[in-house]
């Protein structure tokens, strides 16, 4: 299946300032961007809202679910139990509901929801992780459940291609800087607006011999390893494509500098950091062993609870992302986490399914319950403090993730091929060269070049 798409983030929050590190409410204001890809053959339009009001109120109501089996697969993160126990609680205590939390949800994703049955009723995707569910039909149209029990969404958190509804959106996301604010103070360090500060501040750290390692970030081989370049591509104004193309366009100056800086950051990490995901690096910052990291906003529903040390629970400070190499763009992407109904399910359990993940999605007693557990898409939420860095990167004009049929190929292209630089084994050249190569011989067989 081609695509020719137009990608679009419109966020309408808020209107928010800092002032002494609170995050106080003004009136509403609208920040947009969007970036475009095109390629041939069949017109996409892809539409995320990211609409926040703070007025009108979803209306939760229990599904009582007794008929129809509830099986969904999840990321694993806080935020998204958060939302799975909502949707327990509605679909009642009769109802016959399972979930998988896995962090390698997206490797279990095409296969789980290919079979025929599918292994799931549902899966929680992103504007990362839907495109190559869409790409091979395995998600159900939602139009009809919309029509039918939709009644408390806002038109804002519908995701729609060619006319069809195959999402509802409930969270928004994003990587931003989180800094322990005595050691800043101590050492008279600025809060970093540039990732150049941020490598500074990390030295300045090191040197005063406070902390080995004082910089912590998701650099698991991986998934986690690729996103840091995309981010930091991004952030040096880098296009991941030719124009109009598939056609991959990495191995260029901006790619290079991009490598460079994640090296830098990586030296200034723990020597273990190619086994760290966001889990591992929230670790080291209860631990108290980070002194900056650059993680998403949705780890505040873990970091900035009530349980885990107290005290560097209230030294825990949120920034918007760095800009890098004297650009103007943050280096980070915006992101949307909602629902999705598989495609090979029955009637029966689609709609037994949809209720119960709908009442969760609509849910203005769960998102002002957890306020700084994400920055909620829901009718009624209130923002809390922890929103901060996610609006912060929205109103800083952040990309959102391509979603765009192939980009899913260089994302896995780029976590195979970077490890080998990042251990000294080979020049960035060499390493965006393999990464290139390998994209090619995917994008090849799968029919895009």
């Amino acid at each position: 299946m081609f695509f020719s798409c137009v990608t679009i983030g419109f966020i309408s929050f808020g209107k928010f300032f800092l002032k002494q590190n609170k995050f106080i409410y003004l009136e509403n204001v609208h920040f947009a961007h969007y970036i475009k890809k095109e390629l041939i053959m069949k017109k996409l339009f892809y539409l995320v809202l990211f609409l926040v009001p703070f007025v009108s109120t979803g209306v939760f109501a229990s599904c009582n679910v007794t008929n129809g089996t509830i099986n969904i697969l999840a990321n694993e993160f806080t935020t998204l139990r958060i939302v799975m126990e909502e949707a327990q609680k509605c679909a009642g205590p009769d109802a016959d509901f399972s979930v998988t939390h896995s962090v390698d949800h997206q490797k279990l994703q095409g296969p789980a929801l290919a079979a025929n049955p599918s292994e799931f009723t549902a899966k929680i995707v992103t504007n990362g992780s839907i495109t190559p569910l869409l790409n091979k039909g395995l998600l159900r149209p939602l139009n009809d459940l919309v029509d039918k029990y939709g009644q408390n969404l806002q038109k804002s958190q519908l995701i729609t291609f060619d006319g069809n509804i195959y999402a509802v959106a409930f969270m928004a996301n994003a990587q931003h800087l989180w800094y322990r604010e005595s050691i800043f103070n101590e050492l008279g360090i600025a809060v970093p607006t540039t990732y150049e500060e941020v490598i500074a501040a990390a030295e300045t750290i090191r040197s005063s011999g406070k902390m080995k390692n004082p910089f912590g970030g998701a650099f698991k081989a991986g998934w986690n390893l690729s996103q840091e370049f995309v981010n930091m591509y991004l952030g040096h104004g880098g296009e991941f494509f030719k124009p109009g193309t598939a056609e991959v366009s990495i191995n260029n100056a901006k790619g290079v500098a991009a490598l460079n800086v994640i090296k830098r950051l990586t030296e200034l990490s723990n020597p273990d950091f190619l086994t760290h995901d966001t889990n591992a690096t929230k670790i080291e910052w209860e631990s108290g062993n980070v002194a900056i990291m650059h993680l998403w906003g949705s780890g505040a529903a873990s970091l900035l609870d009530d349980e885990g040390d107290q005290a560097i629970k209230a030294d825990t400070r949120l920034a918007g992302p760095p800009t890098v190499g004297g650009g103007s763009d943050p280096a980070t992407t915006l992101w949307w986490d909602g629902l999705a109904i598989a495609a090979n399910t029955s009637d029966e359990n689609a709609e037994a399914t949809f209720r119960a993940l709908v009442g969760a999605a609509s849910s203005t007693e769960m998102a002002n319950a957890n306020p700084n557990a994400a920055v909620w898409l829901i009718k009624g939420y209130t923002p809390g403090d922890a929103a901060v860095g996610v609006l912060a990167a929205a109103g800083m004009g952040a990309t959102p993730y391509p979603s765009i049929p192939h980009m899913g190929l260089l994302h896995g292209a780029l976590s195979d091929e970077m490890v080998e630089f990042l251990q000294g084994n080979e020049s960035a050249e060499k390493a965006l060269a393999d990464v290139e190569a390998a994209y090619i011989a995917k994008a090849t067989e799968q029919g895009f070049l």
